[in-house]
């Protein structure tokens, strides 16, 4: 990068650079109470992790929340009691982008395609998400994602359907971007080193190449986040006031270019330290006792 690269990078973070934590908090406050599109919906209490069966209460508790601030939810799965989140949502006039889970487990993944199908059929699904960062795991290949899209396409022909992963895959993949109506594509400036300062322009570099793949079509960004607690990552560095910076950076950018976005997340999950490390649990906007961090 040239150094008047960097100096032009630089300037996104350069207005919020001098703000006072108490002036930070009330731009965070202002942003959230005049409401965002969109949160990755954070079911899992403490105790719990992904698989165990979750309750209508606590689903029901976690909704109620964050119903103030959010037009729309994202789900991840279509099991486990997840399928009564989408429900819960329309009832309190959330819209829903609902994922069905797809892994390396076949029976699991038919669980997830038939619980997604079933729910859209319902009418409680506005997106269909079918699978979350498969390519990028490595547990389908091509083909076999494929035939899980074109399986939901046919059963519910009129609800947008589309497939989540990191932004280049749409580069990287046409067949699946083609396959898609709507493009769902997750932007991290974190996770790929990107100083706090940088991040915003980085992300919408993010968002041009994914748009760019998809030809036309619409791009939404279905996770976009920053940790306020935990080790760092290369250049990134978690903490509250690069957490509410990188929040109130994106949600403006979001609503002067007007861009759907899912923030992650909305409530911190203890389970989530494995592969991501100990900043896995500090993503959510709420801590992991559902009390607002900021």
């Amino acid at each position: 990068m040239s150094v008047r690269a960097g100096k032009i990078m630089a300037l996104a973070g350069d207005k919020l650079a001098k703000k006072s934590k108490n002036e930070l908090q009330g731009l965070f406050k202002n942003i959230l109470n005049d409401g965002i599109h969109g949160l990755c919906f954070s079911p899992y209490v403490e105790g719990q992790s992904a698989g165990d069966q979750i309750s209508e209460e606590q689903i029901r508790r976690r909704i109620e929340i964050i119903k103030p601030y959010a037009k729309w939810i994202r789900t991840f799965s279509c099991t486990d009691g997840n399928e009564i989140i989408p429900r819960i949502a329309h009832e309190y006039g959330i819209k829903t982008l609902v994922g069905a889970w797809l892994g390396d487990d076949e029976e699991i993944n038919k669980r997830e395609i038939a619980g997604l199908i079933k729910l859209a059929n319902e009418g409680y699904v506005d997106i269909a998400a079918v699978g979350n960062e498969v390519m990028y795991r490595g547990d389908l290949t091509e083909d076999e994602l494929l035939d899980f899209m074109q399986q939901v396409k046919q059963a519910i022909p009129n609800v947008p359907m589309g497939y989540v992963d990191a932004y280049y895959e749409f580069t990287e993949r046409p067949r699946i971007t083609e396959a898609c109506d709507v493009i769902l594509a997750n932007c991290y400036p974190f996770w790929e080193g990107c100083p706090l300062e940088y991040s915003l322009l980085y992300m919408k570099e993010m968002f041009a190449q994914a748009t760019t793949a998809a030809n036309g079509k619409k791009v939404i960004i279905t996770e976009s986040g920053w940790p306020n607690q935990g080790t760092n990552f290369e250049g990134s560095f978690p903490s509250r006031e690069n957490a509410m910076k990188y929040f109130i950076n994106a949600q403006q950018w979001s609503k002067e270019d007007d861009i759907d976005m899912f923030y992650f997340s909305s409530f911190d999950e203890s389970w989530k330290v494995g592969a991501e490390g100990d900043v896995g649990a500090y993503w959510g906007l709420w801590d992991k006792n559902e009390i607002l961090k900021f």
